[in-house]
């Protein structure tokens, strides 16, 4: 209906009288009428009848606000509205605004059209419908949206504990006004983790240990996989735990959920907020949702400090180990993998106590680079710690070593070998040293003399744990007072740098700058031996890198502070 259809209304009868023939200028023409009789009048067409069937209810008033005809849609929507009575009277001012408004439960939006004369005309119509359709497409817009970036920040943590703090700062506001994480108990202790809203900027987030024994039964059956929600005692145990700060038990709705594990859930989230918001179906749906990406989130992240527990005990067991401290004999040591973040590699060095007052010493590099060339390490440590103890001799241990590396070898398929200097240093009453070593395939130590010249030592052999009955070469050193002895793998003399970057370290460079250090301590010359070669790479690529160290202490001299140059690794924050 329009203005045009209501123009010509009479006051009079209360009806609508049928429009003139004339059309407005620019209106478009109806639809064609069936033809008539010529001996037959049209009859005039009710328009109150057509009014009727209207979608929208129709309240017309007069210039002085009187209501002067009233549809049947509109007296179901607007029960206070009353023909021939003003329309101010019927107490309805959001009407009388022309907007959107709630009314009996429904949603009404009304439009005014003013007609000729200073009439107007009021068209409500009842919205309910279509905005109940919009509101739940824009909360299921706005519950996708959240679990979108719910997924996104959880993918990130790697780390148990910041993966459970990310997952109640995210529950908060959105699920619940304060969220609890408990994870599954541990030792018979587990940790939980607390957000509650802070402010309209922020959270306040924090954590703590119960005993298995002290959770609440609520958690302790959400953690056995069940879903507590219709208990009655759940904000009170909440509260009784503490963790309801602000909030009174009887003004609070609560929900328990657990968060999927790979055999048990991975803990159990705890949301709770004002009984105004109870939580309806659908909220409960989006919490569940949420779990499921909170649970793969705390499962991988939990997997993974698993893994790297182990990966820190298989490292801590491939380590090399500090020189066992001998009479007479200032150690130094360096170690640089070629791989940091692994700190284990193929290069390996140790040394282990005699009964005679000596020392069994060692520095080799094996075949391969990373994990498995430390594993293969580890058990060439461990043979040398077991065959030491019954043969002190440096050739003859030497080859009883080749011979327990291949049949390891050969058991596994491996087909791996190693280079090494192995020799036995005792000491002397002046304070000297002297060291019997066995050469396997490694390169040959250099001997820093108290002149401060540099001497390589003539040693050679063949490769351990390649053939049967390899040949070994055996030497004997005589260090005096203040001189030393230095072992080290080929990642210093290949290390590649220069101005080229691809120009070799070699043997000279390593003797010129060893020249005139003839007094520095033991572990400061292993330092400068590493610094070096570092400052030549210029952070490059390189092979793994091990330093040795032997010096006279002489007689009465105190051990110098050992520097055990294994590089730490800085925490990796996902």
């Amino acid at each position: 209906m329009t203005a045009t259809d209501v123009r010509d209304w009479d006051p009079g009868d209360g009806r609508i009288s049928t429009p003139g023939s004339a059309r407005a200028p620019g209106r478009p023409a109806g639809p064609a009428l069936p033809a008539l009789s010529r001996d037959r009048a049209p009859s005039p067409v009710d328009w109150s009848e057509v009014v009727e069937h209207f979608r929208e209810g129709l309240v017309v008033c007069d210039a002085r606000g009187v209501v002067r005809h009233l549809s049947p849609v509109a007296e179901r929507l607007l029960p206070e509205v009353v023909a021939d009575e003003p329309l101010a009277t019927a107490g309805l001012p959001e009407l009388t605004a022309g907007a959107e408004f709630s009314h009996h439960g429904r949603r009404l939006r009304t439009r005014l059209v003013p007609l000729s004369g200073g009439r107007c005309c009021w068209y409500v119509e009842d919205v309910t419908e279509s905005v109940t359709r919009a509101d739940a497409l824009l909360a299921e817009r706005a519950r996708s949206a959240f679990l979108a970036v719910a997924g996104e920040k959880l993918g990130n943590p790697l780390h148990p504990d910041r993966a459970a703090a990310a997952v109640v700062r995210l529950a908060v506001p959105t699920l619940a006004e304060v969220a609890v994480l408990v994870l599954a108990p541990r030792s018979g202790r587990a940790r939980w983790w607390r957000a509650t809203r802070a402010d309209d900027e922020g959270h306040a987030v924090d954590s703590g240990v119960l005993a298995a024994v002290d959770l609440p039964a609520a958690i302790a059956e959400g953690l056995d996989g069940g879903e507590p929600h219709a208990v009655d005692w759940l904000v009170e145990q909440a509260a009784e735990a503490g963790w309801l700060p602000g909030l009174a038990a009887a003004d609070v709705t609560a929900r328990v959920v657990p968060l999927p594990g790979r055999d048990a859930p991975a803990g159990v989230l705890l949301v709770a907020r004002p009984a105004t918001r109870w939580y309806e179906p659908a909220d409960v749906d989006l919490v569940r949702a949420f779990a499921a990406r909170a649970g793969a989130a705390l499962t991988t992240a939990l997997l993974y400090r698993d893994q790297a527990e182990v990966a820190d005990t298989l490292q801590a067991s491939l380590l090399p180990v500090e020189p066992a401290e001998a009479a007479g004999v200032q150690w130094g040591t360096a170690y640089r993998p070629a791989q940091a973040g692994l700190r284990i590699g193929g290069d390996f060095y140790g040394s282990h106590r005699l009964a005679d007052g000596g020392s069994v010493f060692f520095l080799g590099d094996v075949s391969g680079k990373g994990v498995e060339a430390a594993v293969f390490t580890g058990q060439l440590r461990q043979c040398l710690q077991a065959l030491h103890r019954v043969e002190s001799q440096p050739a003859r241990l030497l080859k009883l070593l080749n011979d327990a590396l291949l049949e390891t070898t050969q058991a596994h398929g491996q087909g791996r070998f190693a280079t090494i200097v192995l020799g036995v240093v005792r000491p002397h009453r002046d304070g000297g040293l002297t060291l019997t070593m066995a050469g396997g395939g490694h390169l040959p130590p250099l001997v820093l003399r108290g002149c401060g010249t540099v001497e390589p030592v003539p040693l050679s052999g063949m490769l351990i744990g390649v053939v049967p009955d390899p040949r070994i070469g055996e030497v004997t050193v005589h260090l005096a007072p203040g001189e030393t002895c230095l072992l080290y793998s080929d990642g210093v003399t290949e290390a590649r740098g220069g101005r080229r970057g691809d120009e070799q370290f070699g043997t000279d460079r390593l003797v010129t700058a060893l020249t005139g250090c003839h007094r520095m301590p033991a572990p400061a010359l292993a330092e400068r031996v590493e610094q070096i070669t570092c400052d030549w790479l210029a952070h490059g690529d390189h092979d793994d890198i091990a330093v040795l160290v032997l010096r006279a202490a002489g007689p009465g001299a105190r051990p110098a502070r050992h520097l055990h140059a294994v590089p730490e690794t800085r925490e990796i924050r996902p």
